[in-house]
């Protein structure tokens, strides 16, 4: 686990143009009329801002499968060329998730200072899951309506992502003699685990604390949050053997799947409880996930599925195989280790309970919770810009499930990484799903007085 450590390079190392150590907490503050001029600015762009979102929207980048992933790095392309940045499309060829027919793209972008100083990176992921059923608007219509923007992505993460844009934009037209550097990426795949997207940049090395110094993901958790981090995650496939016979003399095999709803027997009577019981210091949003959770995710039994089209029936047979996916988040205060023995425990009571049960357990992947610290630099330069454009002291959360930050924290081993952006974190993935423009506004303000407190002048 990587909480509470920032990383820090000591003072007088010598700096480039872009990169250096962690800065420490400012001395002084931003010039107030500076402060004013770049709030003015943002607001001049909130018809840019709106558009910007709609635009985003309707490239359907859905994931699974992966779809419009280069169409809409290249849109990214080419707005943030025309701004003076440096672009980069990159293939994470050879990714989990990466084919030829879906390759996994990512853009990442980069604006030079006019002197040696930090790099501020904005990460946003791209994809989003798939529109499902319920809708009132066309999904990927990008309609706006009583001063929202409506459509799949609007708030998890596309207004996020428009928001950084801007902010970045209108900073730049600012302060254009700022120290240091501004990245912005478009991120594949995080909708599902993100290996295709930042875990394959981190591998890279394009988030590592020599190259970036702070990082801010625009994730949708409300404007006035700060997310330090998320719990853990263990995903395991257990699976349940049994002996296969004629489904009319089932004394004959061995039921695989009543072997596992053995498995579930006990899991709802020790396992389920035990965790409910258990909670965290961390400040988990919302507070029911203060606790260790497990959630069946799928269960798969006996025949597979018969191809659309087949109209007989079933073979009659004792099934030999069951699987289930099980999805662990767990504690700051657990290990995986623990996690781990605590579901093979419940396999081995059922096993001393049951004449022929056999089970193999495998681990799909593991994340650690992090945690980063409230006084590390971008959390304080993020919350006094909070403080300054809505007038109050910010919310410090965590998130319930992973995210990006996951890879920045574990591979790129930089762990001054905050989520911050705007949208309501629980119309993500729902039918109407919509950001606030307003909402985006405000953000874009409180990411440019970030960027004007870390990389302003002194």
């Amino acid at each position: 686990m990587h909480n509470d450590v920032v990383c820090k390079i000591a003072v007088g190392e010598e700096l480039t143009a872009g990169r250096g150590r962690p800065s420490l907490h400012r001395m002084t503050q931003p010039d107030p009329a500076v402060r004013d001029r770049l709030a003015a600015e943002i607001e001049a762009r909130r018809d840019d801002l709106t558009t910007l979102t709609q635009e985003l929207i309707r490239i359907p980048t859905v994931n699974p499968p992966g779809q419009a992933y280069r169409e809409i790095c290249v849109y990214l392309e080419g707005r943030l060329a025309r701004s003076g940045y440096t672009v980069e499309l990159l293939r994470a060829e050879g990714a989990r998730g990466d084919s030829d027919r879906y390759p996994r793209w990512n853009v990442v972008a980069r604006h030079e200072g006019k002197a040696p100083g930090e790099t501020v990176h904005f990460n946003s992921h791209h994809d989003v899951v798939e529109t499902g059923s319920g809708w009132t608007t066309d999904p990927f219509g990008g309609e706006v309506r009583d001063g929202r923007v409506y459509g799949r992505g609007a708030c998890d993460m596309k207004g996020g992502l428009a928001a950084s844009i801007v902010a970045a934009e209108a900073f730049a037209a600012v302060v254009p003699d700022y120290a240091g550097a501004i990245e912005i990426s478009g991120t594949a795949d995080e909708e599902s685990g993100g290996f295709g997207g930042v875990g394959w940049l981190a591998e890279q090395g394009y988030f590592s604390p020599q190259r970036v110094q702070h990082v801010i993901i625009p994730e949708p958790l409300n404007k006035d949050r700060i997310c330090l981090g998320h719990r853990g995650v263990w995903w395991a496939e257990i699976e349940t053997h049994g002996r296969i016979a004629h489904g009319s003399m089932p004394f004959l095999g061995d039921s695989a799947i009543r072997h596992m709803g053995a498995v579930l027997a006990e899991m709802e009577e020790t396992l389920f409880p035990a965790l409910a019981g258990r909670t965290t210091a961390m400040p988990v949003v919302p507070p029911q996930a203060r606790q260790s959770t497990l959630n069946i995710n799928s269960i798969h039994g006996g025949q597979p599925e018969p191809e659309a089209g087949y109209t007989g029936f079933p073979a009659p047979v004792v099934p030999h195989s069951t699987r289930m996916i099980i999805d662990r988040r767990y504690l700051i205060e657990e290990t995986p280790d623990a996690v781990r023995q605590e579901v093979i425990d419940v396999l081995e009571r059922v096993k001393a309970e049951r004449p022929d049960f056999r089970y193999d357990v495998r681990e799909l992947w593991t994340i650690s919770p992090t945690m980063t610290a409230k006084d590390a630099p971008v959390v304080t330069a993020v919350s006094r810009a909070i403080g300054d454009v809505l007038g109050l002291a910010p919310q410090y959360v965590v998130s319930p499930g992973t995210y990006d930050q996951k890879h920045i924290d574990r591979i790129g081993r930089m762990h001054n990484c905050i989520a911050y952006g705007p949208g309501i974190l629980d119309l993500a993935h729902q039918p109407d799903e919509w950001v606030g423009i307003d909402d985006m506004v405000d953000s874009a303000k409180v990411m440019a007085l970030t960027l004007l407190d870390l990389l302003g002048p002194r």
